[in-house]
Protein backbone atom coordinates (compact mmCIF):
# COMPACT_ATOMS: atom_id res chain seq x y z
CA UNK A 1 0.00 0.00 0.00
CA UNK A 2 1.38 3.54 -0.97
CA UNK A 3 2.11 6.26 1.69
CA UNK A 4 -0.97 8.14 -0.02
CA UNK A 5 -3.56 5.59 0.83
CA UNK A 6 -5.61 6.57 4.00
CA UNK A 7 -5.87 3.16 6.47
CA UNK A 8 -7.97 4.22 8.81
CA UNK A 9 -11.02 6.13 7.55
CA UNK A 10 -13.54 4.70 5.31
CA UNK A 11 -12.44 3.83 1.88
CA UNK A 12 -13.27 0.68 0.29
CA UNK A 13 -10.57 -1.29 -0.75
CA UNK A 14 -11.02 -0.63 -4.86
CA UNK A 15 -13.16 1.48 -6.87
CA UNK A 16 -14.82 4.83 -6.26
CA UNK A 17 -16.26 6.43 -3.44
CA UNK A 18 -18.11 9.92 -3.25
CA UNK A 19 -20.78 11.06 -0.38
CA UNK A 20 -21.35 9.65 2.69
CA UNK A 21 -25.24 8.17 3.25
CA UNK A 22 -27.32 6.89 5.59
CA UNK A 23 -25.42 6.99 8.77
CA UNK A 24 -27.26 4.95 11.19
CA UNK A 25 -26.83 3.14 14.64
CA UNK A 26 -28.18 -0.28 15.08
CA UNK A 27 -27.62 -3.10 17.27
CA UNK A 28 -24.75 -1.09 19.10
CA UNK A 29 -22.84 -0.56 15.66
CA UNK A 30 -22.24 2.01 13.34
CA UNK A 31 -23.23 1.58 9.81
CA UNK A 32 -22.22 4.41 7.24
CA UNK A 33 -22.72 3.67 3.41
CA UNK A 34 -21.37 5.70 0.89
CA UNK A 35 -21.56 6.13 -2.89
CA UNK A 36 -19.28 3.26 -4.94
CA UNK A 37 -18.20 2.44 -7.82
CA UNK A 38 -17.01 -1.11 -7.42
CA UNK A 39 -15.72 -2.00 -11.04
CA UNK A 40 -13.23 1.39 -11.43
CA UNK A 41 -12.67 4.51 -10.02
CA UNK A 42 -14.42 6.76 -11.91
CA UNK A 43 -18.26 8.10 -10.85
CA UNK A 44 -20.83 6.31 -13.04
CA UNK A 45 -22.51 3.23 -11.84
CA UNK A 46 -23.23 4.11 -8.59
CA UNK A 47 -24.16 1.48 -5.44
CA UNK A 48 -23.95 1.86 -1.91
CA UNK A 49 -21.10 0.54 -0.44
CA UNK A 50 -21.26 -0.61 3.11
CA UNK A 51 -19.06 -0.53 6.40
CA UNK A 52 -19.61 -0.55 10.15
CA UNK A 53 -17.92 -0.21 13.06
CA UNK A 54 -18.54 -0.89 17.19
CA UNK A 55 -16.50 2.26 18.03
CA UNK A 56 -16.42 4.38 15.13
CA UNK A 57 -12.16 3.92 14.94
CA UNK A 58 -11.92 0.67 13.39
CA UNK A 59 -13.99 -0.22 10.77
CA UNK A 60 -15.52 -3.68 8.80
CA UNK A 61 -16.27 -3.65 5.22
CA UNK A 62 -19.68 -5.25 3.74
CA UNK A 63 -21.08 -6.47 0.20
CA UNK A 64 -21.86 -3.43 -1.67
CA UNK A 65 -25.46 -2.89 0.05
CA UNK A 66 -27.83 -1.31 -2.89
CA UNK A 67 -26.98 -1.59 -6.71
CA UNK A 68 -28.70 -0.51 -9.61
CA UNK A 69 -31.97 -2.62 -10.94
CA UNK A 70 -32.20 -3.34 -14.43
CA UNK A 71 -35.18 -1.74 -15.64
CA UNK A 72 -35.74 -0.03 -12.03
CA UNK A 73 -36.15 3.02 -10.77
CA UNK A 74 -32.67 3.41 -9.90
CA UNK A 75 -31.39 1.11 -12.78
CA UNK A 76 -28.84 4.48 -13.48
CA UNK A 77 -27.79 4.41 -10.16
CA UNK A 78 -28.33 4.30 -6.48
CA UNK A 79 -28.16 7.48 -5.55
CA UNK A 80 -27.42 9.92 -2.24
CA UNK A 81 -29.98 9.29 0.53
CA UNK A 82 -30.22 8.84 4.32
CA UNK A 83 -31.24 5.23 6.52
CA UNK A 84 -33.98 5.32 9.46
CA UNK A 85 -35.92 3.15 11.92
CA UNK A 86 -39.02 2.53 10.23
CA UNK A 87 -40.82 0.80 12.82
CA UNK A 88 -38.17 -1.32 13.60
CA UNK A 89 -36.82 -2.40 10.45
CA UNK A 90 -33.62 -0.16 9.16
CA UNK A 91 -34.91 1.17 5.61
CA UNK A 92 -32.82 3.03 3.44
CA UNK A 93 -34.52 6.30 1.69
CA UNK A 94 -32.47 7.62 -1.18
CA UNK A 95 -31.96 8.88 -5.18
CA UNK A 96 -33.42 6.65 -7.91
CA UNK A 97 -31.84 7.45 -11.10
CA UNK A 98 -33.97 5.50 -14.05
CA UNK A 99 -32.62 4.88 -17.52
CA UNK A 100 -34.58 7.50 -19.05
CA UNK A 101 -34.17 10.76 -17.08
CA UNK A 102 -33.63 14.13 -17.35
CA UNK A 103 -31.66 15.36 -14.55
CA UNK A 104 -34.11 14.92 -11.95
CA UNK A 105 -34.25 11.81 -9.53
CA UNK A 106 -37.09 9.76 -7.54
CA UNK A 107 -37.08 8.97 -3.75
CA UNK A 108 -37.11 5.52 -3.64
CA UNK A 109 -36.69 3.23 -0.82
CA UNK A 110 -35.01 -0.50 0.21
CA UNK A 111 -35.43 -2.25 3.49
CA UNK A 112 -33.05 -4.61 5.16
CA UNK A 113 -33.98 -8.37 4.90
CA UNK A 114 -32.76 -9.23 7.92
CA UNK A 115 -33.35 -6.47 10.69
CA UNK A 116 -31.95 -8.99 14.09
CA UNK A 117 -29.10 -9.27 12.15
CA UNK A 118 -26.56 -6.40 13.18
CA UNK A 119 -24.43 -5.94 10.44
CA UNK A 120 -27.21 -5.22 8.01
CA UNK A 121 -25.29 -7.13 5.04
CA UNK A 122 -29.10 -8.05 2.74
CA UNK A 123 -31.42 -4.94 1.52
CA UNK A 124 -34.39 -5.34 -0.77
CA UNK A 125 -35.46 -2.33 -2.70
CA UNK A 126 -38.74 -1.50 -3.00
CA UNK A 127 -39.92 -2.12 -7.17
CA UNK A 128 -41.61 1.61 -6.93
CA UNK A 129 -40.39 5.06 -5.92
CA UNK A 130 -42.57 6.80 -3.27
CA UNK A 131 -41.81 10.36 -4.69
CA UNK A 132 -41.43 10.05 -8.36
CA UNK A 133 -40.44 13.63 -8.93
CA UNK A 134 -40.57 17.49 -7.99
CA UNK A 135 -43.97 18.86 -7.25
CA UNK A 136 -45.21 20.41 -9.93
CA UNK A 137 -45.07 24.71 -10.33
CA UNK A 138 -41.93 25.18 -9.19
CA UNK A 139 -39.89 24.45 -11.87
CA UNK A 140 -37.28 22.02 -10.46
CA UNK A 141 -34.58 21.34 -12.41
CA UNK A 142 -32.50 19.47 -9.49
CA UNK A 143 -34.41 17.07 -7.00
CA UNK A 144 -32.12 14.70 -5.22
CA UNK A 145 -30.79 13.47 -1.64
CA UNK A 146 -33.87 12.60 1.00
CA UNK A 147 -32.73 13.74 4.30
CA UNK A 148 -35.60 12.37 6.60
CA UNK A 149 -35.70 12.92 10.49
CA UNK A 150 -38.37 13.62 13.36
CA UNK A 151 -39.99 17.17 14.60
CA UNK A 152 -43.08 18.12 16.27
CA UNK A 153 -43.62 14.10 17.09
CA UNK A 154 -43.94 13.44 13.18
CA UNK A 155 -40.98 12.28 10.01
CA UNK A 156 -40.73 15.26 7.70
CA UNK A 157 -37.88 14.56 4.57
CA UNK A 158 -35.76 17.62 2.98
CA UNK A 159 -34.82 17.45 -0.40
CA UNK A 160 -31.90 19.36 -2.16
CA UNK A 161 -33.63 21.31 -5.11
CA UNK A 162 -32.28 23.75 -8.05
CA UNK A 163 -34.65 25.78 -10.29
CA UNK A 164 -35.17 27.09 -13.73
CA UNK A 165 -33.99 30.59 -12.65
CA UNK A 166 -30.74 29.43 -10.66
CA UNK A 167 -32.39 29.52 -7.20
CA UNK A 168 -30.97 26.67 -4.43
CA UNK A 169 -33.67 25.70 -2.12
CA UNK A 170 -34.49 22.89 0.12
CA UNK A 171 -37.96 21.06 -0.30
CA UNK A 172 -39.76 19.88 2.82
CA UNK A 173 -42.24 16.70 2.93
CA UNK A 174 -44.67 15.28 5.07
CA UNK A 175 -43.80 11.06 5.40
CA UNK A 176 -44.69 10.23 8.93
CA UNK A 177 -45.89 7.27 6.57
CA UNK A 178 -42.52 6.47 4.67
CA UNK A 179 -45.02 5.04 1.67
CA UNK A 180 -47.07 8.27 1.64
CA UNK A 181 -45.22 11.58 0.98
CA UNK A 182 -47.16 15.01 0.80
CA UNK A 183 -45.16 18.13 -0.25
CA UNK A 184 -44.91 20.50 2.51
CA UNK A 185 -43.41 23.81 0.77
CA UNK A 186 -39.79 24.84 0.61
CA UNK A 187 -38.41 24.90 3.63
CA UNK A 188 -35.69 27.63 2.35
CA UNK A 189 -34.29 29.08 -0.55
CA UNK A 190 -31.46 31.03 -1.85
CA UNK A 191 -33.62 34.51 -1.42
CA UNK A 192 -33.32 33.99 2.16
CA UNK A 193 -31.57 37.36 3.58
CA UNK A 194 -29.31 35.47 5.51
CA UNK A 195 -28.41 32.41 3.46
CA UNK A 196 -27.68 35.31 0.60
CA UNK A 197 -25.60 37.49 2.88
CA UNK A 198 -23.49 34.00 4.36
CA UNK A 199 -23.30 31.81 0.37
CA UNK A 200 -23.58 34.49 -1.74
CA UNK A 201 -25.22 33.91 -5.39
CA UNK A 202 -23.07 31.16 -7.17
CA UNK A 203 -24.71 28.20 -6.15
CA UNK A 204 -27.58 27.13 -8.40
CA UNK A 205 -28.12 24.06 -6.60
CA UNK A 206 -28.10 23.00 -2.87
CA UNK A 207 -27.30 19.40 -2.14
CA UNK A 208 -27.41 16.87 0.73
CA UNK A 209 -28.89 18.90 2.89
CA UNK A 210 -29.06 17.86 6.25
CA UNK A 211 -30.66 18.87 9.86
CA UNK A 212 -29.88 18.44 13.25
CA UNK A 213 -30.68 19.43 16.54
CA UNK A 214 -28.75 21.05 19.57
CA UNK A 215 -29.10 20.37 23.38
CA UNK A 216 -30.13 24.27 23.19
CA UNK A 217 -32.64 23.48 20.60
CA UNK A 218 -30.60 25.28 18.21
CA UNK A 219 -31.10 23.53 14.73
CA UNK A 220 -28.50 23.62 12.03
CA UNK A 221 -29.24 22.72 8.01
CA UNK A 222 -26.07 21.96 6.61
CA UNK A 223 -26.06 22.32 2.54
CA UNK A 224 -23.73 21.36 -0.35
CA UNK A 225 -23.14 24.23 -2.73
CA UNK A 226 -23.43 23.49 -6.25
CA UNK A 227 -22.90 25.30 -9.16
CA UNK A 228 -22.57 23.36 -12.03
CA UNK A 229 -20.21 21.11 -10.32
CA UNK A 230 -19.75 20.45 -6.41
CA UNK A 231 -18.60 24.04 -5.10
CA UNK A 232 -18.21 23.84 -1.26
CA UNK A 233 -20.42 23.15 2.06
CA UNK A 234 -21.99 26.08 4.48
CA UNK A 235 -24.15 25.67 7.54
CA UNK A 236 -26.96 27.65 8.89
CA UNK A 237 -28.35 27.83 12.53
CA UNK A 238 -31.63 28.92 13.57
CA UNK A 239 -35.22 27.93 14.69
CA UNK A 240 -37.22 25.25 12.99
CA UNK A 241 -41.09 26.89 13.72
CA UNK A 242 -44.42 25.30 12.54
CA UNK A 243 -45.98 27.10 9.71
CA UNK A 244 -49.83 26.81 8.85
CA UNK A 245 -50.82 23.10 9.43
CA UNK A 246 -48.66 20.69 8.85
CA UNK A 247 -45.90 22.65 7.53
CA UNK A 248 -42.62 24.01 9.34
CA UNK A 249 -40.13 26.97 8.03
CA UNK A 250 -36.42 27.28 9.29
CA UNK A 251 -35.52 30.83 10.35
CA UNK A 252 -32.04 31.22 10.03
CA UNK A 253 -29.92 33.68 12.60
CA UNK A 254 -26.54 33.00 11.28
CA UNK A 255 -24.14 30.54 9.36
CA UNK A 256 -20.90 30.15 7.37
CA UNK A 257 -18.40 28.08 5.60
CA UNK A 258 -18.81 24.44 7.01
CA UNK A 259 -14.98 23.59 6.13
CA UNK A 260 -12.70 26.06 4.64
CA UNK A 261 -10.68 23.45 2.65
CA UNK A 262 -10.85 22.73 -0.56
CA UNK A 263 -11.66 18.56 -0.58
CA UNK A 264 -14.61 18.42 1.51
CA UNK A 265 -18.30 18.25 0.07
CA UNK A 266 -21.30 16.15 0.55
CA UNK A 267 -21.13 15.85 4.34
CA UNK A 268 -23.52 13.25 6.12
CA UNK A 269 -25.39 13.83 10.03
CA UNK A 270 -25.97 11.20 12.21
CA UNK A 271 -28.10 12.57 15.17
CA UNK A 272 -27.78 10.88 18.43
CA UNK A 273 -29.62 11.15 21.73
CA UNK A 274 -26.61 13.19 23.24
CA UNK A 275 -24.88 14.44 20.22
CA UNK A 276 -24.51 14.80 16.21
CA UNK A 277 -21.70 13.40 14.35
CA UNK A 278 -20.83 14.20 10.67
CA UNK A 279 -18.20 12.66 8.29
CA UNK A 280 -18.11 14.27 4.74
CA UNK A 281 -16.40 13.31 1.22
CA UNK A 282 -12.76 14.17 0.52
CA UNK A 283 -12.15 13.70 -3.25
CA UNK A 284 -8.75 13.22 -5.08
CA UNK A 285 -6.76 16.45 -5.76
CA UNK A 286 -4.41 14.30 -8.45
CA UNK A 287 -4.16 14.02 -12.08
CA UNK A 288 -6.33 10.77 -13.51
CA UNK A 289 -4.18 9.38 -14.58
CA UNK A 290 -2.68 8.76 -10.92
CA UNK A 291 -6.16 7.85 -9.94
CA UNK A 292 -6.72 5.22 -11.98
CA UNK A 293 -2.72 3.39 -11.38
CA UNK A 294 -3.95 3.11 -7.31
CA UNK A 295 -6.91 1.76 -8.81
CA UNK A 296 -9.09 3.82 -6.10
CA UNK A 297 -10.20 7.30 -5.94
CA UNK A 298 -12.01 8.78 -2.57
CA UNK A 299 -12.06 8.47 1.05
CA UNK A 300 -14.80 9.58 3.72
CA UNK A 301 -12.94 12.17 6.61
CA UNK A 302 -12.62 11.31 10.37
CA UNK A 303 -16.20 11.31 12.81
CA UNK A 304 -16.75 15.15 13.76
CA UNK A 305 -18.98 15.61 16.72
CA UNK A 306 -20.90 19.18 15.57
CA UNK A 307 -22.73 21.39 17.58
CA UNK A 308 -23.18 24.95 17.67
CA UNK A 309 -21.30 27.97 20.08
CA UNK A 310 -23.64 29.99 22.32
CA UNK A 311 -22.96 33.33 19.18
CA UNK A 312 -24.31 30.71 16.13
CA UNK A 313 -20.96 29.59 15.02
CA UNK A 314 -20.57 25.94 14.18
CA UNK A 315 -18.73 24.17 17.03
CA UNK A 316 -17.02 20.97 15.44
CA UNK A 317 -14.35 18.83 17.47
CA UNK A 318 -12.94 15.04 16.44
CA UNK A 319 -15.03 12.32 17.81
CA UNK A 320 -13.69 11.50 21.23
CA UNK A 321 -13.58 7.75 20.23
CA UNK A 322 -10.65 8.60 17.31
CA UNK A 323 -7.90 8.27 20.70
CA UNK A 324 -8.89 4.64 20.28
CA UNK A 325 -6.47 4.67 16.90
CA UNK A 326 -3.72 6.33 19.03
CA UNK A 327 -0.34 4.17 19.96
CA UNK A 328 0.07 2.88 23.82
CA UNK A 329 2.78 5.89 23.57
CA UNK A 330 3.15 9.32 22.02
CA UNK A 331 6.26 9.71 19.48
CA UNK A 332 6.38 13.39 20.31
CA UNK A 333 6.01 15.13 23.44
CA UNK A 334 8.21 17.84 22.89
CA UNK A 335 10.31 19.95 20.52
CA UNK A 336 12.47 18.05 19.22
CA UNK A 337 12.35 17.59 15.53
CA UNK A 338 10.85 14.16 14.57
CA UNK A 339 10.25 12.07 11.01
CA UNK A 340 6.31 11.78 11.04
CA UNK A 341 4.28 8.77 10.53
CA UNK A 342 2.36 8.08 7.64
CA UNK A 343 -0.53 8.30 10.10
CA UNK A 344 -0.92 10.36 13.24
CA UNK A 345 -2.44 12.67 15.66
CA UNK A 346 -0.74 15.80 16.79
CA UNK A 347 -1.91 18.82 18.41
CA UNK A 348 0.25 21.48 19.31
CA UNK A 349 -0.67 24.62 21.46
CA UNK A 350 0.77 27.94 21.28
CA UNK A 351 1.17 31.07 23.30
CA UNK A 352 2.02 33.38 20.51
CA UNK A 353 2.78 33.42 16.93
CA UNK A 354 4.23 29.85 15.85
CA UNK A 355 4.88 27.95 13.04
CA UNK A 356 3.96 23.85 12.61
CA UNK A 357 6.21 22.65 9.72
CA UNK A 358 5.22 19.24 8.66
CA UNK A 359 6.17 18.11 5.49
CA UNK A 360 9.57 19.50 3.73
CA UNK A 361 10.50 18.49 -0.28
CA UNK A 362 13.57 17.91 -1.47
CA UNK A 363 14.01 21.65 -2.69
CA UNK A 364 13.09 23.32 0.25
CA UNK A 365 9.69 23.98 0.05
CA UNK A 366 7.28 23.33 3.10
CA UNK A 367 4.10 22.29 4.38
CA UNK A 368 3.44 24.64 7.85
CA UNK A 369 0.48 25.06 10.19
CA UNK A 370 0.92 28.84 11.21
CA UNK A 371 -0.60 30.15 14.46
CA UNK A 372 -1.21 33.82 14.92
CA UNK A 373 -3.14 34.43 18.02
CA UNK A 374 -2.63 37.90 18.43
CA UNK A 375 -3.80 39.12 14.64
CA UNK A 376 -6.07 35.85 15.54
CA UNK A 377 -5.64 33.76 12.05
CA UNK A 378 -4.37 30.09 11.57
CA UNK A 379 -2.69 29.73 8.15
CA UNK A 380 -2.44 26.42 5.96
CA UNK A 381 0.86 27.12 3.54
CA UNK A 382 0.99 23.60 1.25
CA UNK A 383 4.15 25.43 0.03
CA UNK A 384 5.08 23.58 -2.72
CA UNK A 385 2.60 20.10 -3.05
CA UNK A 386 0.56 21.25 -5.99
CA UNK A 387 -2.93 20.22 -6.68
CA UNK A 388 -4.47 18.93 -9.62
CA UNK A 389 -7.49 20.59 -9.52
CA UNK A 390 -8.33 23.97 -10.81
CA UNK A 391 -9.18 25.89 -7.46
CA UNK A 392 -5.54 26.28 -7.07
CA UNK A 393 -3.20 25.70 -3.88
CA UNK A 394 -2.70 28.98 -2.20
CA UNK A 395 -2.31 29.11 1.47
CA UNK A 396 -5.66 29.26 3.33
CA UNK A 397 -6.25 31.54 5.94
CA UNK A 398 -8.94 31.53 8.73
CA UNK A 399 -10.13 33.67 10.98
CA UNK A 400 -9.81 32.47 14.66
CA UNK A 401 -7.97 33.55 17.84
CA UNK A 402 -6.32 29.98 17.47
CA UNK A 403 -4.21 28.64 20.60
CA UNK A 404 -4.63 25.51 19.76
CA UNK A 405 -4.62 23.37 16.91
CA UNK A 406 -5.60 19.43 16.27
CA UNK A 407 -3.94 17.60 12.96
CA UNK A 408 -5.13 14.48 11.94
CA UNK A 409 -3.25 12.71 9.04
CA UNK A 410 -3.77 9.37 7.61
CA UNK A 411 -2.35 8.73 4.48
CA UNK A 412 -2.95 11.97 1.91
CA UNK A 413 -6.09 13.10 3.71
CA UNK A 414 -5.07 16.01 5.78
CA UNK A 415 -7.60 17.14 8.28
CA UNK A 416 -7.06 20.29 10.40
CA UNK A 417 -9.15 21.55 13.50
CA UNK A 418 -8.64 24.81 14.80
CA UNK A 419 -9.47 24.92 18.22
CA UNK A 420 -13.48 23.63 18.30
CA UNK A 421 -14.77 26.59 15.42
CA UNK A 422 -12.62 25.78 12.15
CA UNK A 423 -12.09 22.67 10.14
CA UNK A 424 -9.57 22.83 7.00
CA UNK A 425 -9.49 19.20 4.62
CA UNK A 426 -7.32 18.95 2.28
CA UNK A 427 -5.39 16.01 -0.02
CA UNK A 428 -1.87 15.90 0.12
CA UNK A 429 0.60 13.77 -1.71
CA UNK A 430 3.66 12.95 -1.20
CA UNK A 431 6.54 12.60 -3.74
CA UNK A 432 9.84 11.52 -4.21
CA UNK A 433 12.03 12.76 -2.41
CA UNK A 434 9.53 14.49 0.49
CA UNK A 435 10.05 14.42 3.70
CA UNK A 436 7.58 14.41 6.35
CA UNK A 437 9.32 15.63 9.22
CA UNK A 438 7.71 17.34 12.49
CA UNK A 439 9.69 20.88 13.38
CA UNK A 440 7.64 23.33 15.77
CA UNK A 441 9.29 26.76 15.78
CA UNK A 442 8.43 30.04 17.53
CA UNK A 443 6.28 30.59 20.69
CA UNK A 444 4.56 26.58 20.91
CA UNK A 445 4.04 25.73 24.74
CA UNK A 446 3.11 22.20 23.75
CA UNK A 447 3.75 19.77 21.55
CA UNK A 448 1.94 15.87 21.46
CA UNK A 449 1.38 13.29 18.62
CA UNK A 450 0.35 9.78 18.23
CA UNK A 451 0.85 7.53 15.34
CA UNK A 452 -2.46 5.76 14.55
CA UNK A 453 -2.04 2.05 15.01
CA UNK A 454 -4.66 -0.72 13.80
CA UNK A 455 -6.43 -2.59 16.37
CA UNK A 456 -4.46 -5.00 18.53
CA UNK A 457 -5.64 -8.87 17.80
CA UNK A 458 -7.77 -10.12 20.46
Amino acid sequence: MSNDAPRFRVRPPAGWINDPNGPFRWRDRYHLFYQHNPDAPVHTNVHWGHASSADLAYWEHHPVALGPTPGGPDEAGCWSGCVVDDDGVPTAVYTGVDGHHTGLGTICLARAVVPDDETLTDWKPLPTPVVTGPPAGLDVVMFRDPFVFRHCGRRWALIGAGHADGTPSVLLYDCDDLLDWRFAGVLLDGNDPVAAEVFGDKAVGWECPQLYVTASGEWVLVLSLWDGDPCTTGYLTGRLQPYEERELCFEARAGGRLDHGRDFYAPAVLQEPDRALMWGWSWEARAQSEVEHAGWAGVLSAPRVVDVHPDGALRVVPAPELQLLRAAEPFVTGFARVALPQSYDLTVTARGRATVSLLRSASGAELTVRLDPDEGTVTLDRGGWPRARPDGSAPIVVRAPARQVRVLVDGSLFELFVDDRVTVTERVYLRPGDVPELVVAGNAEAVTGWELVPPTPA
